[in-house]
């Protein structure tokens, strides 16, 4: 199984896992609450019920209409400062829910604002965190080069550890800001902004609508779209570092595959015999007929002579040579796998030379045309002998195979 499957196979399994460690959890953790909660409002409807002698149908309408002015009690949501920040939380998919639109025209403008959007925030808040990270390993580099450390270069480390320390000076910053402004604890401040940068957006708890905050209090909004789109800069830095490295991993994997198959497709054509090729030169590395590679001891002769066989001369050598076809078919090449054979020249195997018959049959090529007679035993020579011509007795034991090309 590849390294790619097997990857993702566990991340699967992990993220399951942990959905299920996660619902356990929170199932230890809030059931409790909700039920006491849930209680607790029961007896508070049932209360208000008997005190002001109310139906249940009186109840629920009343119930209603505090539920639709909640989210008017901050002022006009769709002016154009309130438009901005509901089009900041489209775009950024924070998506808090405090206000929505409820004309046709409106929601299906924000589907094909969202459509074109996330895509430009993404690609825009990516860019911004990689020029980040940038700027990070400069400060690095320079303040190493003026304190004269050896390593002057930032690792991937140094630069986590900047980023993880931007992004906890925003959340801590944004925190103590919106403490004063919002009224909230700290730390449901601090729970604020991590929702907010991490665009998790539940909605529960929401900057800008208290006291028509929109519409009187600018600077503030100014502030609050300010740390938004900053703090997810720095969010997007961190990802840069952290999660992108692992997405990536498989197209890595992949093209080390590709590599290594390309590599293993050069080295993976193994012919049998002694390969001239058209311009003289031999094709070294390859398997002969007898199981030894060209280099080794047993195949000392080779054969520079120049053959180029053209289709129609291939049925007449087949002829020739079919008088023997057991020791045609003894020194077949071998069968190349079928993706490749495209790229293989075409071979035309003869027969075991010995001295009586393919002498003469290397005098009837050349008298056919197919084989020069300058070459005839002048050009076979033996590399053991410094280029003395070849013997008969030596031609006893070769097997030449001729690499013919098509013109």
């Amino acid at each position: 199984m590849k390294k790619q499957n097997v990857r993702t196979i566990s991340l699967i399994v992990c993220t399951f896992t942990y959905l299920l460690v996660g619902a356990a959890v929170f199932d230890a953790l809030e059931s409790e609450t909700e039920k006491r909660r849930w209680e607790a409002l029961q007896d508070a409807e049932d209360m208000i019920i008997r005190k002001y002698n109310i139906s249940q149908e009186d109840f629920k309408v009343m119930e209603t209409v505090v539920l639709k002015s909640e989210s008017h009690k901050a002022g006009q949501q769709w002016k154009f400062t309130g438009a901005f920040y509901y089009a900041t939380t489209v775009l950024t998919t924070i998506g808090y829910g405090h206000s929505t639109p409820s004309t046709v025209g409106g929601k299906l403008f924000t589907m094909c604002y969202a459509i074109v959007g996330i895509p430009l925030g993404l690609v825009m808040f990516q860019s911004i965190g990689e020029r980040v990270n940038r700027l990070s390993s400069y400060v690095i580099k320079a303040v190493r080069t003026s304190l004269r450390c050896k390593r002057t270069v930032a690792s991937e480390v140094d630069l986590i550890c900047v980023v993880t320390t931007l992004s906890s000076l925003t959340i801590a910053g944004g925190a103590a800001a919106f403490s004063r402004f919002e009224g909230w604890s700290y730390f449901d401040s601090v729970y604020y902004c991590f929702i907010t940068l991490t665009t998790i957006g539940f909605g529960d708890m929401v900057a800008l609508q208290r006291d028509n905050a929109l519409n009187r209090k600018p600077e503030y909004v100014m502030f609050a779209l300010i740390f938004i789109l900053f703090g997810l800069a720095i969010v997007a830095a961190s990802l840069n570092l952290l999660v992108l490295r692992f997405v990536t991993m498989n197209t890595e994997d992949e093209r080390r595959d590709e590599a290594q198959a390309m590599q293993a497709l050069q080295v993976a054509v193994k012919l049998e015999g002694d390969v001239i090729t058209s311009n003289g030169s031999i094709l070294s590395g390859y398997e002969g007929h007898d199981g030894q590679s060209l280099n080794g001891t047993n195949t000392s002769s080779m054969c520079s002579c120049h053959c180029m066989c053209l289709n129609g001369n291939r049925h007449k050598k087949e002829n020739h040579f079919g008088r023997n076809n057991d020791a045609e078919n003894q020194y077949k090449l071998r069968r190349s796998p079928t993706h490749i054979r495209h790229l293989l020249p075409e071979v035309v195997p003869m027969q075991d030379l010995n001295y009586d018959y393919d002498t003469q049959s290397m005098h009837t090529l050349a008298d056919r045309g197919t084989v020069d007679s300058s070459y005839m035993g002048v050009d076979m020579v033996d590399s053991t002998t410094h280029g003395s011509p070849l013997r008969p007795h030596k031609l006893l034991k070769r097997n030449v195979s001729l690499l013919s090309f098509r013109i």
